[in-house]
């Protein structure tokens, strides 16, 4: 028997408050049957792509989709990061965007709010060569992932741990939306409020999580209420996705237990 909640959080906050598929050690069925009374959207996580079973079958997707009807919840998607989009390697590259076609075409019946996509960066990268040459894989890709059947605006990027001024062309001109994840500003030392007004135009998805030291993904029982207070005034106004990116009960727990006394309807 899972642990659950003692009440609903659904349309308590101006933005859409949803967290991840990972919560329970279960199916991401299980995990919307469980989370689906409680908050406004489930982060359907597909981390991995190299498992024959990593693609969902027609069948799950259409369980999610009833599920999705039952308890009136949408989805966002967090696309496969063991893949590179901006590899140098042509058939690495081909394989990557491959993949992503794969995974946004088998769950477009879902409408997802967003698709959360990683450019992830080979190796830290300072010579302009580099990431030019990192930079033009990029495009490449996007050209082959960007068309008739997805819009730019569909999907998310996520900041990493490089300054996102280095794809800043890059989401102008495919007119990307972005990600923000406030666990990665933290780890990278990047300031939150700067990153929110450079890119509050733009973003559709907020990754909400803790930080000690140097691991992310923790409760918000862990991050500074200074902290959160700045940032849940940076929130104010915004209408977007929240996802709480923690992948335990325990820690969806302590976290709403901090998120609560913010909300608008803050009663029993």
């Amino acid at each position: 028997m899972y642990s659950s909640f003692p009440k609903s959080y659904k349309n308590r906050f101006p933005f859409r408050l949803g967290t991840t598929s990972f919560i329970y050690p279960d199916h991401y069925a299980k995990n919307v049957e469980m989370l689906g009374p409680f908050f406004d959207e489930i982060e359907l996580l597909f981390f991995e792509s190299r498992f024959e079973n990593s693609l969902p079958s027609k069948t799950e997707i259409q369980k999610l989709k009833n599920l999705a009807e039952k308890y009136c919840i949408s989805y966002n998607i967090h696309l496969p990061v063991d893949i590179s989009l901006g590899d140098t390697g042509i058939a690495h590259r081909t394989h990557a965007v491959d993949t992503i076609n794969r995974f946004i075409e088998r769950t477009r019946l879902l409408s997802p709010t967003t698709s959360t996509l990683h450019l992830v960066q080979p190796c830290p990268m300072e010579k302009k060569t580099d990431i030019k040459l990192w930079l033009d894989s990029l495009y490449w890709s996007m050209e082959r992932v960007i068309g008739k059947e997805i819009n730019g605006e569909d999907l998310s990027i996520e900041n990493l741990f490089y300054p996102m001024k280095q794809i800043q062309n890059l989401i102008n001109d495919f007119q990307l939306s972005v990600c923000l994840d406030i666990g990665h500003l933290v780890l990278s030392k990047q300031d939150i409020e700067k990153n929110f007004d450079v890119w509050k135009n733009k973003i559709t998805i907020v990754h909400l999580h803790g930080v000690d030291g140097g691991k992310d993904h923790l409760g918000l029982d862990q991050m500074p209420l200074a902290q959160m207070e700045k940032i849940m005034t940076k929130l104010h106004g915004y209408t977007g996705i929240v996802s709480l990116e923690v992948f335990s009960f325990s820690k969806l727990y302590n976290s709403m237990k901090i998120l609560e006394p913010f909300s608008r309807k803050n009663v029993p």
